[in-house]
């Protein structure tokens, strides 16, 4: 062995071939700052070392490497942006020193290679992949663009038009795509991987592959007529901005970065990414979208780690209540393994379930993510039944009946007495008391609430909600169960609505009293998904969710926040509850919907929630955007902030993944405490005093106010 460090080391093997071996403490290798210090090692000793005629590249752990250490990103992105420029510079040279070794490199992949794992690759001469590698440059995803060399070495070696879509998407690609379109060499079998990688660099070194050639390309401008590449550019553009729009500055400056440097050597392009990167490290995007992926993995390892305290393994389920949710939860489970009862009292609600379950099996199909075996074997493990006998060996019961207190307390008393004395049982309330519900039952230590969203299929988040008696165990069960679903679980503790559908009532209730006091709730709609970022405005939401189910939860609000959420004098959700208008579900709220001749749906501003809401608001008038987003975010995030300092969410990070698993709030802002943050907790302030007047829910907590005065943020750089 010539070096031995903490994550590489390098031996020299008898022909003449230096093996680079990356093998970092940890589970996974990752460029930090010793790694990339040690490759800078490596590649002077191994330049001025005779007898050596080639470098084979590879990992002596399941993955190569997964990319850049994002945990030291916050110090070094705290740097003034000309110290973090000349810090970016220095790192991507070193990758260009490796390049530019006097002999034939190759990457040996396994498993992922992203962000400075697929770019480490880029600059070796060849690349080699076993079956199951995958390949990317997921930058976007934390709001920047390739920062060692990607931008410059990706659209030399695959070409400018694929170079792009890779970078712009974030999208890994698995080693048979990426051989397609010329990122690789070569795929071949985990166990051939080392061997083959050998045999490809000995042809290298005896000519038998030009490499030069290969190096030569990478070195060079790219070899595009002006014209093509005008036009690759420009429509690039045209796909960037509609399917990313303003709020993403990343895959904007992927295109404009290319585009910049296409005429010009490595040193010119790599100067272009230079500034580039740096440039959008210090974005609020940027800081929001890697504080994404902190809390993220914060969430999902406490996750883990609270699963690890479950006793049970959750082969058989019971879900109580079939219709769309129940189908929806059964479907779940039941594509992950566990085999599911689903118990109704009618058989018409049972058909509903099952026919959920297979609409998105069917669905799936066809968009070739099913076959035909996963959906007999999802359908298969879900069994319908009328009879509460059938739920008798379930580990863990899931009650999904309509939302009233006192029909889900009687099902739940009969589950207790038809199931074993250790099953769990848990309800999918989203606003009853999980300590009112659990009075029902002989032994409260066994239930919690596990709260779906909808469409459980596609929304990412499961409240686990913790009642008085709630056990620690039960508690573990059931985010084990949630896993095993394929769910983010995150537990708060028991309080009306919760945590997510807590603070969404503040929010709809500044959007009532905004519609109130005459603005147009197309407007609002508007604002809030262009400018704001939901996916959603507050009408359209309210429509989706279910003018009923809105209306009964802000009851439940009121009951239990008197002080703050009771219900507004003619609430334009309550008129239209009142005239029956209850949504999508039968296609008339502030929304009316149809379908167009191509059978796709259709909504349009109903005529009639306008004429219903002009009975009883103040004449129209227009609202500047700020004012607009300000009414209807003060509410939601000075309930968050209610949330934390009263213990119902145990984090910020966890308050900010909820939001956006569970309501998809807008990723460039990062959740409720980033945006909170990036505002300033002093301006937060001061723009909710603005609003003080209109009522207690825009009014902060002493906490929050001393918290702006002593400067103090809600996370820590």
């Amino acid at each position: 062995m010539i070096f031995e460090g903490k994550s590489l080391c390098v031996t020299l093997l008898d022909d003449g071939i230096a093996e680079i071996v990356f093998d970092a403490t940890g589970s996974v290798n990752k460029f930090d700052q010793q790694t990339l210090e040690e490759l800078a090692e490596v590649t002077a000793l191994l330049k001025d070392k005779s007898g050596v005629k080639g470098a084979l590249v590879r990992s002596a752990k399941g993955v190569f490497i997964v990319g850049a250490d994002i945990t030291e990103f916050g110090r070094i992105f705290a740097l003034p942006e000309d110290e973090l420029l000349q810090w970016t510079h220095v790192t991507s040279k070193k990758f260009d020193a490796f390049e530019d070794l006097p002999f034939p490199t190759i990457a040996a992949i396994n498993g992922f290679a992203l962000g400075g794992g697929c770019e480490m690759t880029l600059a070796c001469d060849m690349r080699i992949a076993d079956t199951s590698a995958a390949i990317g440059l997921p930058e976007v995803k934390l709001g920047l663009i390739p920062g060692f060399g990607g931008t410059v070495r990706l659209p030399r070696v695959i070409g400018a038009d694929n170079a792009m879509e890779w970078m712009t998407t974030g999208k890994e690609r698995k080693a048979a795509q990426a051989l397609a379109e010329g990122a690789i060499d070569a795929v071949v079998a985990p166990e051939a991987l080392r061997e083959s990688a050998l045999a490809m660099l000995h042809d290298a070194i005896a000519g038998k592959i030009d490499w030069q050639a290969r190096r030569a390309l990478k070195l060079s401008p790219l070899t595009l007529p002006k014209n093509e590449m005008m036009m690759s550019f420009a429509t690039a553009k045209g796909m960037v901005a509609a399917k990313a729009g303003k709020h993403y500055p990343a895959p904007h400056a992927v295109v404009d970065t290319l585009e910049k440097a296409a005429t010009l050597d490595r040193d010119g392009a790599l100067k272009v990414e230079n500034a580039a990167f740096a440039k959008l490290a210090k974005t609020d995007a940027a800081t929001a979208q890697i504080g994404i992926f902190m809390a993220d993995q914060m969430v999902k390892g406490k996750g883990k780690k609270t699963a690890k305290g479950a006793t049970k393994k959750f082969e058989h389920a019971a879900v109580l209540g079939a219709g769309i949710m129940g189908g929806g939860i059964s479907y779940q489970a039941a594509l992950k393994g566990t085999r599911v009862v689903m118990k109704d009292i009618a058989q018409p609600a049972l058909q509903l379930g099952l026919d959920t379950a297979a609409g998105i099996l069917g669905k799936g199909m066809k968009r070739g993510k099913v076959d035909a075996k996963k959906m007999a074997n999802t359908l298969n493990n879900i069994v319908p039944t009328l009879e509460y006998s059938a739920i008798k060996d379930a580990e863990i019961v899931i009650e999904a009946v309509v939302e009233n207190e006192k029909i889900k307390g009687s099902v739940l008393k009969e589950v207790e007495g038809a199931v074993a004395a250790d099953a769990i049982i848990c309800s999918n309330t989203s606003t009853i008391s999980i300590s009112r519900l659990a009075e029902n039952l002989s032994n409260p230590e066994r239930f919690c609430g596990m709260h779906f969203f909808n469409p459980v299929h596609k929304m990412p988040l499961v409240e686990i909600i913790r009642g008085e008696k709630t056990s620690d165990e039960t508690i573990a069960n059931v985010v084990a169960m949630a896993l095993k679903m394929g769910k983010t679980p995150i537990v708060v503790n028991d309080c009306p609505g919760f945590l997510v559908n807590r603070v969404l009532f503040p929010y709809f209730a500044g959007f009532s009293q905004l519609i109130l006091d005459g603005a147009d709730f197309v407007a609002v709609d508007k604002v809030m998904e262009k400018q704001f970022g939901w996916p959603m405005g507050p009408a359209y939401l309210l429509d989706v969710v279910g003018i009923d189910t809105a209306d009964h939860a802000s009851d439940v609000m009121a009951q239990g926040f008197p002080e703050r959420m009771q219900k507004i004098d003619n609430d334009p959700v309550t008129l239209m509850y009142k005239a029956n208008r209850l949504g999508q579900k039968n296609g008339l709220g502030f929304f009316e919907y149809s379908m167009d001749k191509k059978g796709r749906p259709v909504k349009t501003p109903a005529d009639a929630a306008y004429e219903m809401i002009a009975a009883h608001s103040a004449p129209k008038k227009d609202f500047d955007a700020e004012e607009i987003m300000a009414r209807l975010m003060v509410p939601m995030a000075n309930e968050m902030i209610r949330c934390l300092e009263e213990d119902i969410i145990g984090s910020p990070e966890e308050a900010d993944m909820s939001l956006l698993y569970g309501l998809g709030f807008p990723p460039f802002r990062g959740g409720v405490f980033r945006y909170v943050d990036t505002m300033g907790l002093a301006n937060f302030v001061a723009l909710a005093d603005k609003y003080a007047h209109l009522g207690a829910i825009y009014q902060v907590t002493e906490k929050t106010r001393q918290m702006a005065a002593e400067g103090q943020s809600f996370f820590k750089a």
